[in-house]
């Protein structure tokens, strides 16, 4: 089925309030004081499971655009990355202020002694550019290649992401786990299609 344009504009307002949601669900408990004996600790995982969420949904668009041909679905993939960076900034900021009340001594110490608080990290400064350069403009200025390029630091973000999850939880590792398996499918179908693609020719621009 081809979505008509007009239809998938009318969509982005209701897809844009799904993905705020989570974070005011969020807010809704900790004003009610609901958030469980540990306040800090469930912001800290809802937020970076909702960053590893929208990194797959993002990572998702291209495989089902191919798989299904719903070329339409790329009007969203813009703004499911802009908010996996969004939930990014939340759990980074969770770590920062009310885990670490802005203490960068200790913050560098972390990075650099306990792995995956470095995995963590470097999975949300690979998120910045993409959120940076993600306008119609700067893909004029960087030119269409480059811009795709960058962008492909996606797949460093997701990546290191998972890691950081695997190597916090240590004991129970099946949602980690999981989100591996997703990340690694959707990475497996990239490079198919380009296996493919470099057999009979660019026909598409997908990332």
């Amino acid at each position: 089925m081809l979505w008509k344009p007009r239809f998938t504009r009318w969509l982005k307002l209701p897809v844009f309030l799904l993905c705020l949601a989570p974070v005011l669900l969020l807010a809704r408990n900790a004003y009610l004081q609901i958030l469980g004996p540990n306040p800090i600790e469930t912001i800290t995982h809802d937020t970076g499971d909702w960053t590893l969420n929208f990194l797959a949904v993002t990572l998702a668009i291209s495989p089902l655009r191919r798989l299904f041909g719903l070329p339409e679905l790329i009007r969203f993939r813009r703004m499911l990355g802009l908010f996996a960076f969004f939930y990014g900034c939340l759990h980074f900021t969770t770590y920062l202020w009310l885990d670490k009340f802005f203490d960068f001594h200790e913050i560098a110490k972390d990075v650099w002694k306990r792995p995956f608080i470095t995995a963590g990290f470097l999975g949300f400064i690979s998120m910045a550019p993409l959120a940076l350069t993600s306008t119609a403009g700067w893909i004029r200025r960087l030119g269409g290649r480059r811009w795709q390029i960058l962008h492909r630091l996606i797949y460093l973000s997701a990546i290191a992401g998972v890691v950081h999850y695997y190597w916090l939880v240590k004991s129970d590792v099946r949602k980690p786990l999981l989100y591996g398996s997703i990340v690694l499918l959707l990475l497996a179908e990239r490079a198919v299609a380009a296996f493919r693609k470099s057999r009979i020719g660019p026909n598409s621009r997908d990332a």
